[in-house]
C-alpha cells in the first residue's frame, strides 16, 4: 500500500475544507484533501449563493455575526470579482408584517456594522417612481433596496481547491476516508481511491470539514465516542424561468416568519427562488426538494408576484443539508448558523468543523489554523485577506474592464461565450483559450457554448472526471443544453480513458 506522510489531512471537499487546504497550504504545511465525491457536490452548490452579511440575523441580535460577514463580504469581492458581483435587493414592505421603521433601522445597521466600502447604501423606493414594482403585486408601494453580493457557490470552492493544488496540497477527489486511527504521535487514515487502490496517508493533524458527515467521520476517529453534535437542516430552492426583468433581486418576508429570495439566475434566464429550513434525517447522498416545498416556496412567492407561481411552473429544483452545529433550538430556522470548531487533542490533533456560512469560509479557515497552530510551531502568519482566488487577479477587481480587454483581444469570439468565460474564469480565461484563433480551434462545440477545448482545461485543471462534474458544478451549463446535448457531454467522457489517478490532472 502507498503511504504518503503530511502535515494535515483535511476530510471533506465542500468550502470549508477547500478553505482550510488553500490557507494551510500557503502557510508552508504539507496538505492532503480527500472528498468522497466531487468537490462541492453537497451543501456547498446547493446554496442560496449569496455574500452576504445575513440581514435576518439581525433579528436575533446576531450582531457579531452580521458584521463578521459583511467585513468578509468586502474581501470576498476584492478577491474573486469574477465569480462574486454586486445585486441589489428589494424588500418590498407588507402591512401585518414587520413595521417599515423597524425595517429601515435594521437596513441602516446592515449598511454601516461591516464598513461598506464599494457597495451602494440603502433606499427607500416608491412604486411611481421605479420599474422595480412591475412585476409585484399592486398593494406592494413601499420598499427598500439595499446591497449584498451574488457568488457562484461551486466555483468558489473549485477555485479555493485550484489554489490549494497550486501551492502544493494533494487534492483527491472521490476518495473516501475508510479508517482514522492513532498511532503514535501521528493520524493513520486509509483512503479508498476510485481506481478501488487503497492509500496510506500519515498525518500530523486532522481536519473533519465532513460537513453532514462529520459526525461520521467523528465516529471515525473515536469509536464508541458519543457522537451527536450536528443538526441537519434541509434547505430546497426551485428555479423557473424568468419572471420578471433587471438583475435585481428580491426579498420576501412570509407570514410564518422565515423570508424567501427570488434572484436572476444564469444570466437572466431563469429565477431562483429559496430557500426552507426543514429537519433532515434521511440520506444524505440524496438530498431532493419534497413536494411539500416546492408548494411552499410557490404560494409565498405569489403572495408577492402579480402572476402566480404553480409547481409545474418549476424546470428545476435542488436541495442541501446544512450541518449545523445542535445549538438546542426548537425551530430549525433559529439554529445558529455561526461556526464552531470542536478541538479533539487527546493525542494528535482532530479539529472537526460544524456549521458555517460561505461568506465567513475563509474566517473559518484562518481560525482552523489558529486552533492548530500550537502543533505547528513554525506555521506561517495569515496571508488569504489581500490574495485573489485563481483568476481574481484582475486590476483594482474591475470585472467590466477585464472584460472589455478580453473582448478585444479575442474578437472572434462569441460575446456571450466571452462573457461566460470571463466570470468563470477570470484570467484563467487565457489559458483556457490558448492559442486558438476561431471558435474551430476549441473543438467540439456541445452547444450552449460549451467546446471540448473548454473540457479539456476543466479535466487538467479543475479535477473533473465527469459530465456532471462540468455540467452542474464547475458551471451550471445543464439547465442551457438539451438532453440530445447533455448525452453528447456524456459520451465524449465515456470515450476518454480512464484516469488512473484523481490527483493525475494537477
Amino acid at each position: 500500500m502507498e503511504t504518503t506522510t503530511c502535515d494535515l489531512l483535511v476530510i471533506g471537499g465542500g468550502i470549508n475544507g477547500a478553505g482550510i487546504a488553500r490557507d494551510a497550504a500557503g502557510r508552508g504545511l504539507t496538505t492532503v484533501l480527500c472528498e468522497k465525491d466531487d468537490l462541492a457536490q453537497h451543501t456547498s452548490s446547493a446554496s442560496t449563493k449569496l455574500i452576504h452579511g445575513g440581514l435576518r440575523y439581525l433579528e436575533h441580535y446576531d450582531f457579531m455575526l452580521v458584521r463578521k460577514a459583511l467585513i468578509e463580504r468586502e474581501v470576498l469581492l476584492e478577491a474573486a470579482p469574477h465569480i462574486i458581483w454586486p445585486m441589489r435587493f428589494v424588500l418590498p414592505h407588507q402591512t401585518g408584517q414587520r413595521p417599515a421603521w423597524l425595517i429601515r433601522l435594521g437596513l441602516f445597521l446592515y449598511d454601516h456594522l461591516g464598513g461598506r466600502k464599494r457597495l451602494p447604501a440603502t433606499q427607500t423606493l416608491h412604486r411611481k417612481k421605479t420599474h422595480k414594482f412591475n412585476p409585484l403585486k399592486p398593494e406592494f408601494r413601499l420598499a427598500f433596496e439595499y446591497s449584498d453580493c451574488w457568488v457562484e457557490d461551486s466555483r468558489l470552492v473549485v477555485l479555493n481547491a485550484v489554489d490549494a493544488a497550486d501551492r502544493g496540497a494533494e487534492v483527491l477527489t472521490r476518495t473516501r476516508c475508510g479508517t482514522l486511527k492513532r498511532e503514535g504521535d501521528v493520524w493513520t487514515a486509509t483512503l479508498s481511491l476510485p481506481t478501488g487502490e487503497t492509500r496510506r496517508v500519515e498525518a500530523r493533524a486532522v481536519v473533519n470539514a465532513a460537513g453532514p458527515w462529520v459526525d461520521d467521520v467523528d465516529g471515525l476517529a473515536s469509536p464508541g465516542r458519543n457522537q451527536g453534535h450536528v443538526r441537519l437542516v434541509k434547505g430546497s430552492h426551485i428555479i423557473t424561468r424568468k419572471l420578471y426583468d433587471g438583475d435585481h433581486a428580491y426579498f420576501f418576508q412570509n407570514a410564518d416568519g422565515r423570508i424567501m429570495f427570488a434572484i436572476p439566475y444564469e444570466r437572466g434566464a431563469f429565477t431562483l427562488i429559496g430557500t426552507t429550513d426543514v429537519p433532515f434525517t434521511a440520506d444524505r447522498d440524496r438530498v431532493e426538494a419534497s413536494p411539500e416545498e416546492v408548494h411552499y416556496l410557490c404560494e409565498g412567492a405569489s403572495t408577492y408576484f402579480q402572476t402566480p407561481i404553480a409547481p409545474q411552473d418549476v424546470v428545476a429544483t435542488y436541495s442541501g443539508v446544512r450541518p449545523l452545529y445542535d445549538d438546542q433550538s426548537e425551530n430549525a430556522s433559529e439554529v445558529t448558523r455561526d461556526y464552531v470548531l470542536s478541538l479533539n487533542d487527546d493525542g494528535p490533533p482532530i479539529l472537526s468543523v460544524f456549521g458555517g456560512k460561505i461568506t465567513t469560509y475563509r474566517k473559518l479557515a484562518e481560525g482552523a489554523l489558529k486552533t492548530l497552530a500550537p502543533f505547528f510551531p513554525n506555521l506561517a502568519p495569515e496571508w488569504t485577506e489581500c490574495s485573489p482566488l485563481p483568476g481574481g487577479d484582475m486590476p483594482g477587481a474591475d470585472f467590466d474592464s477585464f472584460f472589455t480587454d478580453m473582448a478585444g483581444t479575442y474578437p472572434w469570439l462569441p460575446a456571450d461565450w466571452a462573457r461566460r468565460f470571463a466570470r468563470a474564469y477570470g484570467t484563467r480565461m487565457i489559458d483556457l483559450i490558448g492559442e486558438a484563433t476561431s471558435v474551430e480551434d476549441l473543438g467540439q462545440h456541445f452547444g450552449g457554448g460549451l467546446t471540448e477545448a473548454e473540457v479539456t482545461y476543466l479535466i487538467a485543471n479543475e479535477f473533473v472526471q465527469s459530465a456532471d462534474d462540468v455540467l452542474w458544478r464547475r458551471s451550471k451549463l445543464g439547465l442551457h443544453l438539451s438532453e440530445e446535448e447533455i448525452t453528447a457531454v456524456s459520451a465524449w467522457f465515456e470515450r476518454r480513458p480512464v484516469q488512473a489517478d484523481p490527483s493525475a490532472s494537477r
